[in-house]
């Protein structure tokens, strides 16, 4: 190399930034290689992606509390004459949650001559008749309820919702997913809204029947809560773009003919047809004090199931949406917002590299001086773990504010639970990023109120196949980690690397858990067919 080359080189910022970096504590044994730097770039370059996320976390609870108060109280008028509403109820296979459901909508205080429900089933089940049966009953006992049957499930919700609306005779259309239990005041609070013509959705919030059920159901419970009190909120009052939830929401007929339609090419059509909308210039409302409860997965696997359905969906809706809200005449900040609310999904493939590139990380940076490791990691530590605890413990203060503290308690268990989404979230977001469709996987649920027998549930269980052996397998590469973290008395790390451990093998093992309990279960069911035949 030439001697002037070779002297700029020493002397560059390369060099400096290197020199600031590292100490010189090993300077004699160990000098950074070109292998290094490739390990080390990629690992922070993908945590400072993922830090940005983190960081948006803390400009929504800026936007929640600089303009929560913006929120419409009550609506601006009140409609003389009631307008009519259809209520949708779209269900698969929902048999122990269908009674529920139809029993309290049929409570809903609404004038019957302006009233129409819709049980719209695509079942294939006892669901079938069952419901058949039921809707038959109440029908004969004056009720203004219809039931429609599909043979197939093509375009799967969005279908069933667009079939149905073939024949609603509503201008306004409340939807009800089968586990959710609308209170009897939900239209009176919810219609007058629609005053406004330019109004198009008011959706409520998402409470919960079931979450002391367990500390999985206490997990969600705070991440579905960081969502429905801080974002929408922030989001609505910040006059944002956000979307319809898919259900315990009433939305105007004239909008979804005027977006297009329900579309069943993504997921998440709910997410779809709000942005097509709001592209259209509708407005949409969001009524935080407005409660709708509902039901969570109790089972990690339907959990996971369920959240890898919506990480793919919105990936699939930033695929399809991004580039016509980029090209939109519409303010800079709503564009940012809309990118950051559909995209947040793209973290969980990061996460993974992250994950693996993590062991040899930690042999370079051996070598590392405390000081800088300092300058490196808090950074990233305050953007991605300090933003989740403020946002995730702001959203219990506002719901819960003489006992929000008690979160602060289930946060290592809200870490882990995320860690756990981390396999089956990447691979849902590596599908929807490559254009694979797939088919619309329902979460089970089974009426906490009145539990479905154990032995029964398994019905509606999916094999969890090679997923929950990857997540141990990686537990045990994390396990591993923590090993090598003491022997070179890397102490700072040890909690980092303990709930990645807590997080994949809670996920592995107790989805292989249920599975094994299911087919003791199976096997026991069976020994009595055969002893009863004997």
């Amino acid at each position: 190399m030439h001697p002037v080359l070779m002297l700029w080189l020493a002397s560059s910022p390369w060099r400096q930034v290197e020199r600031t970096l590292f100490d010189d504590t090993f300077a004699g044994i160990h000098q950074l290689s070109w292998f290094d730097w490739l390990i080390l770039v990629p690992y922070f370059g993908l945590l400072f992606i993922v830090s940005i996320y983190g960081l948006h976390r803390y400009e929504v609870l800026r936007v929640y509390y600089k303009f929560r108060k913006r929120l419409p109280r009550a609506p601006a008028h009140r409609f003389d004459q009631l307008p009519r509403v259809t209520i949708q109820l779209p269900i698969y296979n929902e048999r122990y949650v269908v009674e529920r459901l139809i029993e309290q909508v049929l409570q809903i205080d609404y004038p019957r001559e302006r009233l129409q429900i819709q049980v719209l089933d695509d079942s294939t089940d006892d669901t079938h008749p069952f419901t058949e049966a039921l809707v038959a009953r109440y029908q004969a006992l004056g009720y203004p309820i219809e039931y429609h049957h599909r043979p197939n499930r093509e375009g799967f919700k969005a279908g069933a919702l667009a079939e149905g609306l073939k024949t609603a005779t509503g201008e306004l259309i409340a939807i009800f997913d089968a586990d959710f239990v609308p209170p009897p005041d939900f239209l009176h609070r919810t219609v007058h809204y629609f005053t406004d013509p330019k109004v198009g959705l008011v959706q409520t919030r998402w409470t919960y029947l079931n979450r002391e059920a367990n500390l999985l159901t206490e997990v969600e419970a705070m991440m579905l809560d960081g969502h429905f009190v801080l974002e929408q909120t922030a989001r609505c009052a910040r006059d944002l773009y956000f979307n319809f939830n898919g259900t315990a929401g009433v939305l105007r007929r004239a909008m979804i003919e005027d977006a297009g339609g329900w579309q069943h090419d993504t997921l998440t059509e709910d997410a779809d047809l709000s942005y097509r909308a709001q592209l259209r210039g509708w407005k949409f409302i969001y009524l935080p004090w407005v409660e709708c409860p509902s039901e969570l997965p109790d089972e990690m696997y339907g959990f996971q199931v369920q959240q890898s359905r919506w990480a793919k969906g919105l990936t699939q809706c930033a695929r399809k949406l991004l580039p016509s809200i980029l090209r939109a005449r519409i303010p800079w900040r709503v564009k940012l917002e809309a990118f950051f609310h559909l995209t947040p999904n793209i973290t969980y493939p990061l996460i993974v590299v992250v994950c693996a590139l993590m062991l040899p990380v930690m042999i370079v940076r051996f070598y590392m001086g405390w000081v800088q490791m300092l300058v490196l990691d808090l950074p990233l530590i305050v953007a991605c773990f300090c933003s989740m605890f403020v946002f995730y413990t702001a959203a219990q203060r506002e719901i819960f504010p003489r006992t929000w503290y008690r979160s602060i308690f289930l946060f290592p268990a809200l870490l882990a639970a995320g860690v756990g989404l981390t396999v089956v979230n990447t691979r849902a977001v590596i599908e929807a990023l490559l254009g694979r469709q797939s088919s619309f996987v329902r979460t089970p649920k089974y009426a906490v109120a009145g539990k479905a027998p154990k032995s029964l549930r398994q019905k509606y269980r999916r094999k969890s196949g090679w997923l929950p052996w990857i997540e141990l397998a990686i537990g045990t590469y994390f396990l591993g980690m923590v090993a090598f973290a003491i022997e070179t008395y890397n102490f700072f790390s040890l909690p980092f690397l303990l709930l990645f451990v807590a997080g994949y093998y809670w996920a592995g093992l107790a989805t292989l858990a249920q599975e094994y309990r299911d087919r003791l279960r199976a096997a026991r069911r069976r020994r009595l067919e055969w002893e009863t035949v004997h």
